[in-house]
């Protein structure tokens, strides 16, 4: 039977119904011949048979690019099965490896980007004739191994992992022409990076009002002027425009569903985007992803159409401003709008490679209140996504199509951006956005203070009639609960006010009303039709709100000039209530002195403290050297990054302050740090959440009785909701800003063109986007997805034996030494004992004999290998008589006994023991200290143990698998030989067993039970607050007597007085926060230094 082939051969495929019959008797004429996957040989004049793909991908293939002319016998589909294996059969094309791995990345980004209603046109797939060019070409004549695309995509990927300048690349490709002027292979960068964007998803130009006011898109694409202020789009020069057409600002758009698909694309990524529902916790009590979070499963319970597709995307919001220059004196504020997917795991989702930029805002100015005219394209997609979806083909599902929606969650950003957010100011009286009209807050000397818990506390308690802590009796009630119809009810109170900066419009300042509290707009995330229901909007940063409050404690026990809270002010504070007469400002002569306080360290506390945190040492990878943040003359601690802090806060600041201060004081700072180490845990637990949610009301009502006043910023009062926000939301970790302002800094890194900052990450971030989803596919080459831990290990031995799988990575050099009879046959003795396989021969005496079990009942060799290094199980180990030479301290062991107790040591050898037929068993040797109720000592979540006692002289090996790393720090309140043990929880080990594990930001404890928040509920300490050193300090320059100060500031010291702050106060304040904040981005230097961002109200006099 003759086929009519004819059909191929037609030109004008669109509308040719000869053409159209032809094609589908051709693709039945195949469907039998596919294979178990379902997927052919594509004839195509783009794959030419070369690539596989599913029939209706065939379909689409051929109508779009043609039937390949030379395929005139279709063996692969169906036409003479049975000569297929002859000679002159045309065969794929042989010029190119058959197996490419960019085949298959074409293949998953057409059939993504293909429109799955429609065919569509061929003139719509223009964009990947350079790349099948390319990819059909030989890198050179005779070399089959790599295609041109395949090489150069390589070689592109190689310059971004190892941040090549765009100068050294074009020298390089210069180089290989030279050497190999057959090449197949662009001339310059710029031809390279042209070729990338077209495996890109692209961006959306959109010209943006000189003052913000509104966006010339959509219905204001063509126009010429602002819809609001009539400025002319375009710059102007003498009132004329410059030649070309040149915006005054472009706002870059990267539209979300194309990347939403991509990731359904491929088969790398699409079961990943269903883990959140195989992977949440069993325990209703434990969470370990937002997924295990109250705010989901409302969310879920609410609209069970959304949640009975587990493929529909859960998104996370971040917005953040930072300066794009090295220079930090040019002052310049881009803020890049970022997301993150929630359906990945929590080992994944928070990585940069799975990060996406939705906008980014152009500077130099912050959008302020400005920032939902520039939300307006995203908000629209959402809005679509939600609605109506999208379809999209599912790479795990045999690409069959689905209909793909989405939400977003809630948004993370620090607290000034919140307050551009979510329209609710973050200053005045009513600051929080959680008590809302119900704000504690007081007016002191220049400030506004953040003081009165004790009105959370029950209506009986006695602390509520205590006159220590403001001179008056506490009656009014705990802040009420908002609901989210109380919330809509505020916004409809709320004027609409005009956007931009025009002097004339938006620019112009106004006073809210009272039934407008605090809010500043109704932000444009209510448009969602969802949004309003969501219980948890917008997190709190757990990352500043830890940083400020660190800054704040530090710098007042260290008596910082520039950090303290205690103040000259605070002090007359405290005379004006009539509180704490002790500490209160007093006239010697012509001079104003301060009395030294309890709560703050005299000079030789100060170098001591300084002198133990200089003395600490952490493990390989744990944290950056503080010891570079202590004054030559041990008499400050400066620039301390964000991580710096969250070390200090959990780690240091319990151990350091114990004898310091007054133990009053220095139990309720313990307590306080206690509550953030539960708080980051990687496992939160709902009952810890619940109990620390009481417990913070005492911690705080202590340090009110405690500090002035003027300590309490909002940060210190926005830490009594992170407990209800993690019942909310899950762990911290995933809703903090430490991966979004590391990822400020690798957008950073893509400025080449100082004077087009924001085009030149436009660009970069577009190619990398690219290179990064090629990368999923390369297995020859290091990528992102497939680079070995910094300590990994590589050791991936099974064994029928037990102990020999304690393997290790050695490091440094390997030495072979003489073990005596008695030290070898005590290690023989414990590897036998540890070997739980051989009991079936002291039970049967007939073992099946194995080659293993034949090693290790031979007696190992006399000669052991030794190394001062090794990495087992991706964590680091360095024997103690190398690591007393090293900035790091990696020498510290623990392993847990048979009875649940904990033995501690220290690293003296590392041994590896020869068997028969190349079996090995690695040893530690440790010194191990006593243990007994007089040398370990735990008090307040801090254990103390002895080092100069040992035990177990007799009993000194473990297996290089059964030890868990700890650190030590001294204890300055118990002597030169007390260490306090730090345990340790390796980024790159988690709980969760799936492939694939990576590390995320920080490391945390595994769980927040680890850690008991215990708050002492008896009386009120009665303490004396001046220290009993009789320090004084003189204050220079007194512009006033003490009395004629206090009569001058009494009416603003007034717990009643809550008058209306404008918003031109308002914006004042925040912009002066913005422009801080925006400056320290470029704190982000490497993964350890972070955001050095701070938001302090000043402390003026």
């Amino acid at each position: 039977m003759t086929i009519d082939k004819s059909w191929t051969q037609i030109r004008k495929r669109s509308n040719s119904v000869v053409f159209w019959q032809g094609l589908q008797s051709f693709l039945q004429m195949a469907k039998p011949h596919v294979n178990d996957r379902g997927f052919i040989r594509c004839p195509c004049n783009r794959c030419i048979n070369n690539a596989q793909h599913q029939l209706e991908v065939l379909e689409t293939h051929i109508h779009r690019f043609g039937f390949m002319s030379d395929y005139n016998e279709w063996i692969y589909h169906g036409e003479n099965v049975n000569a297929a294996s002859s000679s002159n059969v045309p065969q794929p094309n042989s010029g190119v490896h058959d197996r490419d791995e960019m085949f298959e990345v074409l293949e998953d980004i057409i059939s993504n980007d293909a429109e799955v209603d429609q065919l569509g046109s061929q003139s719509s797939n223009v964009q990947y004739d350079d790349l099948f060019t390319a990819l059909n070409s030989e890198l050179y004549p005779g070399v089959s191994s790599f295609s041109s695309l395949n090489f150069l995509v390589k070689l592109m990927h190689l310059k971004v992992m190892n941040k090549w300048t765009n100068k050294s690349f074009d020298e390089l490709l210069k180089l290989l022409k030279l050497a190999f002027p057959k090449m197949d292979l662009v001339e310059s960068h710029y031809e390279a990076k042209r070729l990338m964007t077209k495996m890109g998803l692209g961006y959306q130009s959109i010209h943006v009002c000189k003052n913000d006011c509104a966006l010339f898109w959509n219905e204001n694409s063509m126009s010429e002027t602002c819809p609001v202020c009539s400025e002319s789009r375009w710059k102007m020069q003498e009132g004329r425009r410059t030649g070309k057409n040149v915006p005054h600002k472009v706002l870059r758009y990267f539209p979300l569903a194309p990347r939403l698909k991509r990731l359904f694309a491929t088969s790398k990524t699409t079961k990943l985007m269903r883990w959140h529902q195989a992977g949440n916790s069993t325990d209703d009590n434990v969470m370990r992803h937002p997924v295990d979070g109250r705010a989901w499963k409302d969310f879920d319970r609410k609209h069970p159409e959304f949640a009975d597709d587990v493929r529909n995307v859960r998104l996370g919001l971040a917005a953040d401003g930072f300066n794009p220059f090295n220079n930090m004196s040019i002052s310049y504020s881009m803020w890049p709008v970022v997301l993150t997917t929630y359906n990945l795991p929590p080992w994944l989702c928070m990585k940069p490679e799975y990060l996406m930029l939705s906008l980014l805002i152009p500077g130099p100015q912050s959008p302020e209140k400005d920032m939902d005219v520039f939300l307006r394209p995203l908000i629209e997609e959402l809005k679509e996504l939600w609605e109506n979806g999208i379809d999209t083909r599912d790479a795990g599902n045999d690409r069959k199509v689905f209909k793909m929606r989405a939400a977003l969650l809630w948004t993370v950003n620090d607290f000034p951006a919140r307050s551009s957010l979510s329209g609710w100011s973050g200053q005045g009286y009513k600051a929080c956005p959680t008590c809302n009209a119900d704000t504690p807050s007081m007016r002191v000397i220049g400030k506004t203070a953040y003081f009165g818990h004790r009105r959370f506390l029950p209506s009986t308690h006695r602390w509520r009639s205590n006159l220590d802590f403001d001179g008056r009796t506490e009656r009014k009630r705990p802040p009420r609960r908002f609901s989210s119809v109380d919330i809509m009810d505020q916004l409809r109170r709320v004027k609409t006010s005009i956007p931009g900066k025009h002097p004339n419009y938006g620019g112009v300042k106004r006073k809210r009303g009272d039934d407008e509290l605090n809010w500043r707009k109704k932000s444009i995330f209510y448009e969602l039709p969802y949004w309003a229901e969501i219980e948890l909007k917008h997190n709190l940063d757990v990352m500043h709100i830890e940083k400020n409050i660190c800054d704040s404690l530090l710098g007042t026990l260290m008596g910082d000039p520039h950090k303290s809270k205690d103040t000259d002010n605070a002090r007359r504070d405290l005379q004006h209530l009539g509180i704490r007469s002790e500490l209160h400002l007093y006239e010697d002569g012509n001079k104003l002195m301060k009395p030294a306080a309890e709560y703050t360290f005299s000079e030789a506390n100060r170098r001591k403290f300084c002198r133990f945190v200089r003395s600490v040492k952490f493990p390989d990878g744990f944290a950056g050297n503080l010891s570079k943040n202590v004054a030559h003359n041990d008499s400050r601690i400066v620039g301390l990054k964000s991580h710096d802090c969250h070390v200090i806060m959990q780690r240091l600041l319990p151990v350091g302050c114990r004898s310091l201060v007054n133990k009053t004081i220095s139990s309720t700072i313990i307590e306080l740090c206690t509550f953030f180490n539960q708080l980051c845990a990687r496992t939160v637990n709902v009952t810890d959440m619940v109990k620390a949610q009481d417990q913070l009301v005492i911690i705080l009502c202590k340090l009110e009785r405690i500090f002035p006043p003027a300590f309490f910023d909002i940060m210190i009062h926005l830490v009594l909701h992170l407990p209800e926000e993690a019942i909310l939301g899950g762990p911290v970790y995933m809703r903090w800003m430490y991966p979004f302002e590391r990822y400020l800094k690798r957008l950073k890194d893509y400025v080449r063109n100082a004077a087009k900052p924001e085009g030149s990450i436009s660009e970069g971030y577009v190619v990398d986007e690219a290179l990064t989803f090629c990368s999923r596919y390369f297995d020859d080459i290091e990528t992102r997805f497939n680079r070995p831990d910094r300590n990994d290990d590589g050791i991936h031995r099974t064994s029928r034996l037990f102990v020999f799988e304690s393997q290790c990575k050695p490091m440094g050099k390997q030495s072979q030494v003489y073990v005596e009879k008695n030290v070898r046959d005590r290690a023989e003795f414990y590897i036998l004992n540890n070997s739980p396989e051989i009991e079936t021969y002291l039970k049967v005496h007939a073992p099946e004999v194995t080659h293993e079990l034949l090693s290790l009942a031979s007696k190992s060799n006399i000669f052991v290998s030794s190394y001062p290094a090794c990495i087992v199980n991706r964590v680091r180990f360095v024997t103690h008589a190398r690591d007393v030479r090293l900035k790091t301290q990696n020498n510290g062991v623990s392993v847990p006994g048979t009875e649940n107790e904990i033995f501690y040591g220290q690293l003296q050898q590392i041994l590896e023991f020869s068997y028969l037929n190349d079996f090995s068993v690695v040893l530690f040797k440790c010194k191990w200290f006593r243990c007994d109720s007089r040398r370990m000592v735990t008090e307040n979540n801090i254990t103390s143990i002895n080092i100069t006692s040992e035990s177990y002289k007799d009993d000194q090996f473990i297996l290089a698998s059964q030890a868990q790393q700890v650190f030590y720090v001294e204890d300055p309140s118990r002597g030169p030989n007390w260490r306090v043990v730090q345990h340790v929880n390796h980024r790159s080990i988690w709980d969760i067993t799936e492939d694939g594990m990576s590390d995320i930001d920080l490391l945390q404890d595994n769980s927040s039970s680890n850690f008991t928040l215990f708050v002492d509920l008896g009386n009120l300490p009665q303490i004396n607050l001046q220290r009993n050193d009789g320090d004084v300090i003189p204050i220079v320059q007194p512009f006033t007597t003490v009395s004629q100060h206090v009569n001058k500031t009494a009416s603003f010291l007034n717990d009643d007085d809550e008058d209306d702050v404008s918003e031109e106060d308002d914006e004042t304040v925040e912009e002066s926060a913005d422009e801080e904040t925006d400056e320290g981005n470029d704190d982000v230097d490497t993964e350890e230094d972070d955001d050095d961002r701070s938001y302090h109200t000043s402390d003026s006099d």
